[in-house]
């Protein structure tokens, strides 16, 4: 072996093992040097693999940590059929000793590590020489990308980190090994670079579709970069005060002091860039094709909405990660709408998004359910019997509350709720009329197993397919988890456009194509006829909080929320709100007491320290020129 790194390897097993994506089916041997890893392509592709191997599982919401270390979804106490480790973190408990979602000791920078020895020696002629050039090409492109997402993954976690271009010697001394977090600006430039380099590398499209979905592309790529950039110029990391004082060991300012718009002008740029690449290779919105038998208008919109995550490799999806498989998602996810199958037990839904999170969604106007002149919502949990006119969206003849009504398309499409219609492929009716509902209270199908503790459900992440089965099973139908749809590429490009150069013609035109899927009018349309502060999208400041909404209903239960609530800085103000929900104590009788509201948790953020993880304090002890993050 004739380099070696200060790390030691470490070769995974056992990690990626789909049938729909081969190239992740191997993992390499217990080689006994990396040049064996290098000698023939059959070797190769299985550290190729090993790179691939570190993604996050994001489709797992005990592993992705935007699920259950912010506000959108709550548990209960102590956690029913899921691993709740990181809820600690939503409920105060991270600390430095032994952290939460440690990224920092050894997995993301293993990854880096792994990645480093791949580019080494792919880019050495005399190794592998069984594999064409253009192959060499696509694979170094790949890894280049993968390197820069797992910085990106560490910034985002913890802000300033060290950028590991190359791995270090074995005989490197203890002292050079000891390496320094790194100004902001100058990892985001890092990470930029090394995805420009992977960009003209990459191919367009995977060569074998059946086989290689999910490998990096070119337009992953730069969607990724206009995340980056995005993240870059957002508040939290572009000119933030309240880092003035947050310094290396040798005096260097971690966050530049002064807000740059250019930042958010590259930002728009790359994600219109990124834009135009995928709808050139012809990507869109998705939209549900129906089904053998007819269905609403209504119902024919709110599949739309569903299936643009749940489909699998849909024309909207750009990147999902064949290796995250969102099964834990739907079996956290999934309410009891089957009358029939009211006591099985195959699937526990404990994922519990809080009335606040269903309060974001707007009225069937379009418009914020505070600012709409036309609809009062005032008493949120007055009672109210669903019409026959409302039977795609409500139970007709059935009580629940004000706030299940006059609601939009992806509210009814995103939420379980009790009163609420759930269709899916295997609708009893074979239509949405009569077809799946949920009845929540007690003595009520849909109460036959515990439900979650606020009483909603996140039905978005639950595919279509899913189906309860004799025998106390069910069927679980598996997808990709989404790691970015052009729906989320919009929103960048609008929210980046509006914060450069106010509210222009293209952010509302990406801005209204979502919406138009949605079965809602045009932003300025609706504030205009239906709100009470009609002029709000004509100004930058008040565009941005349109966007900022709408950005939190069109991804919301897909882990953006948590991570978008940081680099606005306003996790300081949300996450310090009550998690509340109504009483599913009480029985089908009362629905008046059902729909009582009910504070679960008062959470607390503490600024500017939870913005960052906290460095375990063990590793400030064997390299002092770590700096902790603030406030830790």
């Amino acid at each position: 072996m004739k380099k070696l790194t200060v790390f030691k390897l470490i070769v995974v097993s056992g990690l990626l093992s789909f049938q729909s994506c081969n190239y992740l089916d191997v993992v390499p041997d217990n080689v006994a040097t990396i040049d064996n890893a290098f000698t023939m392509r059959s070797e190769a592709i299985k550290y190729l693999a090993t790179c691939y191997s570190y993604l996050p599982q994001d489709g797992d919401p005990t592993r992705n940590p935007a699920y259950l270390a912010g506000d959108e979804f709550w548990l209960d106490y102590p956690t029913l059929s899921i691993d709740g480790t990181n809820w600690n973190i939503a409920r105060g408990n991270q600390n430095v000793t032994n952290p939460y979602v440690n990224y920092w000791d050894g997995y993301m920078f293993n990854g880096i590590r792994d990645c480093n020895i791949f580019l080494e020696n792919i880019r050495n002629p005399e190794k592998v020489r069984d594999m064409t050039q253009d192959e060499r090409t696509t694979w170094e492109g790949e890894v280049l990308f993968l390197k820069a997402y797992y910085h990106f993954m560490l910034m985002r976690h913890y802000g300033p980190i060290p950028t590991m271009d190359v791995n270090l010697l074995v005989n490197t001394s203890i002292e050079d090994a000891k390496v320094k977090r790194q100004p902001i600006d100058e990892i985001v430039d890092y990470i930029v670079k090394v995805l420009d380099e992977a960009i003209v590398k990459l191919p367009n499209t995977v060569q074998s579709p059946v086989t290689d979905l999910g490998r990096i592309t070119k337009p992953i790529a730069m969607g990724i970069k206009a995340k980056v950039l995005l993240y870059a110029a957002s508040p939290l990391f572009n000119g933030n005060k309240d880092y003035a004082t947050f310094k290396n060991v040798d005096g260097t300012l971690f966050f530049n002091q002064s807000f740059q718009t250019e930042k958010w002008q590259k930002a728009a740029q790359a994600a219109k860039e990124a834009i135009v690449a995928c709808e050139n290779l012809g990507m869109g919105l998705y939209q549900f094709p129906g089904t053998v038998f007819p269905l609403s208008d209504t119902t024919m919109i709110q599949m739309s909405i569903r299936n643009a995550v749940t489909e699998k490799w849909n024309k909207e999806i750009i990147w999902a990660n064949p290796t995250s498989r969102a099964w834990q998602m739907q079996y956290s996810a999934m309410a009891h709408i089957d009358p029939n199958n009211s006591g099985n037990n195959s699937v526990h839904g404990t994922l519990a998004p809080s009335i606040k999170i269903i309060e974001q969604f707007y009225t069937k106007n379009g418009v914020p359910i505070e600012e709409d002149k036309t609809l009062d919502f005032s008493n949120k949990n007055q009672l109210r019997t669903g019409t026959h006119a409302e039977r795609f969206n409500n139970i007709e003849n059935y009580q629940t509350a004000r706030l299940h009504f006059d609601r939009e398309n992806r509210f009814y499409a995103n939420v379980g709720f009790d009163g609420g219609i759930w269709f899916m492929e295997n609708s009893p009716s074979r239509s949405d009329e009569n077809t799946w509902t949920t009845q929540l209270r007690l003595g009520l199908f849909g109460s036959g197993l515990s439900i979650p503790i606020t009483t909603y459900y996140p039905k978005k992440l639950v595919n279509w397919k899913f189906a309860f089965k004799d025998g106390n099973s069910s069927h679980i139908e598996e997808y990709p988890w989404p790691m970015l749809r052009l729906a989320d590429l919009y929103l960048m490009y609008a929210e980046a456009l509006n914060e450069s150069q106010g509210p222009t013609a293209d952010v509302f035109l990406y801005l209204d194509k979502i919406r138009t899927r949605a079965g809602l009018e045009g932003v300025k349309e609706s504030w205009v006829k239906y709100a009470f502060n009609s002029n709000k999208p004509n100004t930058k400041e008040g565009l941005r909080t349109i966007i900022q909404r709408e950005r939190n209903i069109e991804m919301s239960f897909e882990g953006s929320r948590f991570w978008d609530l940081k680099r606005w800085k306003l996790a300081a103000q949300e996450l310090n709100k009550n998690i509340t929900g109504w009483d599913r104590n009480q029985d089908k009788d009362h629905p008046e007491l059902f729909y009582k509201e009910l504070t679960f948790f008062q959470q607390r953020f503490v600024a500017p320290r939870d913005y960052f993880w906290p460095i375990r304090e063990n590793n400030l002890l064997v390299n002092p020129n770590l700096v902790q993050n603030p406030g830790w």
